[in-house]
């Protein structure tokens, strides 16, 4: 069975970086790596992904200042972020998307950008 546990999160003011972690355990054909954010009273919405092949994609609210990136010999997933804002506060998910059956998630970390 795949888990996911995030770290990396934590309080930092606005204009600073943070990269968040992401370490996979289990065995399990992916898609792709994903990572989601939830902020207070708003829907979990999609902030990037990284494919099998290495492809990536991000949102459009955080392109340019967010990196995802992987290690294949650490089963780890990353999340770089710079140049944040208050409005990147939120609980940041970490999901596989496997080849078959329903998106694994993680528990989640919170990251708070202060003003």
């Amino acid at each position: 069975q795949v888990q996911l546990v995030e770290s990396g999160g934590g309080l930092v003011q606005a204009g600073g970086s943070l990269r968040l972690s992401c370490a996979t355990s289990g065995s399990i054909s992916i898609n792709s790596w994903d990572w989601y954010r939830q902020a207070p009273g708003k829907q979990r919405e999609f902030v990037a992904a990284i494919s099998s092949g290495g492809s990536t994609n991000y949102a459009g609210s955080v392109k340019g200042r967010v990196t995802i990136s992987r290690d294949n010999a650490k089963n780890t997933v990353y999340l770089q972020m710079n140049s944040l804002k208050p409005e990147d506060t939120a609980v940041y998910y970490c999901a596989v998307n496997p080849l078959h059956g329903r998106y694994i998630w993680g528990q989640g970390t919170q990251v708070t950008v202060s003003s």
